[in-house]
């Protein structure tokens, strides 16, 4: 893939607005049932790793660093497809999740209400992923 910037087409011509610090908002959706789960950031080089391996690629604001979705939980995501809004400054990732998308062991990170009521599912122990 070909390195873009903001208001510059891709290699499919699609423009894409990366923010000031290089990085867009993708959504994970789950191809098949459609439940969203989970919200990341990718740049340019996450982006193009994901196109490449077929498997979701973000970047850790945190960690400041690309990150393999399920490296560390083997919890991946296959992504069968790579969607852009109209405005070309979010992503919609179309995955095949395996196991939680959420580190904190549910299957979406959208697990819980705004009152605090949890209506997600728990789908692994976190502690016994993230040793």
């Amino acid at each position: 893939m070909t390195e873009t910037h903001a208001g510059e087409a891709t290699e499919t011509g699609v423009d894409l607005a990366f923010d000031e610090q290089g990085l867009l908002p993708a959504v994970a959706q789950d191809a098949e049932s459609g439940e969203v789960l989970m919200l990341a950031y990718v740049n340019r080089e996450a982006l193009a790793r994901t196109r490449e391996t077929g498997e979701a690629h973000y970047y850790s604001r945190s960690r400041e660093e690309l990150w393999h979705k399920g490296a560390s939980s083997g919890h991946t995501q296959a992504v069968e497809e790579v969607r852009v809004d109209c405005d070309g400054d979010t992503l919609l990732y179309l995955v095949e999740q395996d196991g939680g998308a959420c580190h904190t062991g549910y299957r979406s990170c959208f697990y819980r209400t705004v009152d605090g009521e949890t209506v997600g599912e728990k789908v692994f122990d976190p502690d016994d992923v993230y040793e």
